[in-house]
């Protein structure tokens, strides 16, 4: 899990434009969005690996996915956030936002 969110949160630097079209209109401050977004997923990534971190970085986490949720409805909403990806896929991408959700909660130590 660490790998995945840190290499997801390497490619909001890497290709930030593919990030860009899809905030939300109604969010200002889209760049800086993109980049705090890619920061904090690197952060939460290394952090699940460390014992003393990695509950309070999972749920945080869990929190980060909710909040992507918005941005997955934008796609479906919006034809240019959309990026051409068929409507089956962006519908599809939000029951597999709950799965990582469940997936994080998995690893949580209570």
């Amino acid at each position: 899990m660490s790998f995945i969110y840190v290499l997801a949160g390497l490619f909001h630097f890497i290709k930030p434009k593919v990030y860009l079209r899809i905030i939300p209109n109604y969010l200002p401050y889209h760049k800086l969005i993109v980049y705090l977004s890619g920061f904090i997923e690197i952060i939460l990534g290394i952090c699940v690996c460390i014992p003393a971190l990695k509950n309070i970085s999972i749920v945080f986490i869990i929190l980060m996915l909710l909040v992507f949720l918005l941005v997955h409805v934008y796609m479906i909403t919006n034809k240019k956030a959309s990026a051409g990806l068929p409507m089956w896929l962006l519908i599809l991408r939000i029951p597999i936002q709950f799965i990582l959700i469940y997936w994080a909660y998995s690893y949580l130590s209570i």
